[in-house]
């Protein structure tokens, strides 16, 4: 795994020299440091689990072959290219958010400098995506499928987005607006597809599948986005801070939580109403009266009884599929998941 990540990594090399040698633009001196620090600031500094994962669901969709240096570019290079888009929404969603850190550093649009030119910088990564697959992928019979898809996800993660950002709108702060059907809406479009089903997509296309033939495989890993982000939304409660690299802030940010949801639809009147006076005010007092709440509505034994009942409708669907390779890729994303604690 170490060995792979290292490989993964180079091709990020190789393919940041591309991308500041583009003939399409003429680069000064000023421009291309500025795109190479700003790539290098935003691109490469997550986990890379979306990434790497485009290589090992490629790998096990070739059953047990072993992969050409070529074939483990070009994952790589999808891969990365699901890092770039990655980075281009977190840019954009920082500024909107007014987020501080990212990732254990300031937000790019924070830095001295930087400020609101972020916006800009996140349109130029979004458009090193096509330059990536025109350069390398340009000859493939699949090459306008790569494009519809990658066009596709970002339609549908902007589209999420809009649902989150319009569900909070600051000054109107409305918990009648929330349902289990509002919060599985904006986690499908916005984390679902780009997180789940866009890397497994593009080792479906590198493997000359077509896409349409595997919506069963689409909608199960719908599933397994929805049920990582409920387990996220657990986290930020529940999670141990030095865990998950963050203290969480779901409550104060009136944020349209799984928690909160559930928490709605399990109060009686008069705990609704504690729930409408407390959500989403920053004083630690109205906090801790939310998430005392929640102990009082068992929120924790809620959660463990959903993530057992999902981990179960999961293992069956993906059983049930026809494919021994597509099993395995569908288990193995399950398996990093399954009871994660960060």
């Amino acid at each position: 795994m170490a060995d792979l990540k290292s490989k993964f990594l180079q091709v990020y090399s190789v393919l940041k020299s591309e991308l500041l040698e583009d003939p399409a633009f003429e680069f000064t001196n000023d421009s291309r440091q500025w795109v190479e620090r700003m790539m290098d600031y935003n691109v490469p500094g997550g986990k890379l689990n979306r990434g790497l994962s485009v290589i090992d669901s490629y790998q096990l969709l070739q059953e047990g072959r072993e992969l050409t240096e070529d074939e483990i570019f070009l994952a790589s290079a999808l891969g990365w290219c699901i890092e770039w888009l990655q980075a281009f929404f977190l840019v954009l969603d920082d500024i909107m958010d007014g987020s501080h850190t990212r990732r254990g550093q300031p937000c790019w649009f924070r830095l001295p400098k930087v400020g609101m030119i972020a916006v800009n910088d996140g349109v130029v990564l979004r458009n090193h995506i096509p330059r990536i697959l025109r350069k390398h992928f340009r000859e493939k019979p699949y090459y306008v499928d790569l494009l519809d898809l990658f066009n596709e996800v970002e339609f549908q993660t902007a589209s999420g987005q809009m649902i989150d950002l319009i569900t909070t709108i600051e000054g109107e702060k409305d918990l009648s607006k929330y349902s289990l059907s509002i919060h599985r809406r904006i986690v499908q479009y916005k984390t679902a597809y780009y997180s789940f089903y866009l890397s497994v997509a593009c080792a479906l296309l590198m493997s000359g599948e077509e896409l349409e033939n595997h919506i069963d495989v689409k909608n199960l890993l719908i599933e397994m986005g929805i049920y990582f982000q409920v387990q996220d939304d657990y986290l930020d409660c529940y999670g141990n801070p030095e865990t998950i690299g963050k203290i969480g802030t779901d409550i104060e940010d009136f944020k349209c939580s799984w928690l909160v949801v559930k928490a709605l639809e399990l109060s009686n009147e008069e705990q609704k109403k504690i729930l409408y006076e407390n959500y989403g005010k920053a004083d630690p007092a109205n906090v801790a009266t939310v998430k005392a709440l929640y102990k009082e509505l068992d929120i924790e034994g809620v959660f463990a009884d959903y993530e057992s009942k999902s981990y179960e409708k999961l293992t069956s669907g993906i059983e049930g599929h026809p494919s021994k390779a597509v099993q395995a890729v569908l288990k193995s994303f399950l398996g990093k998941i399954y009871k994660r604690q960060k």
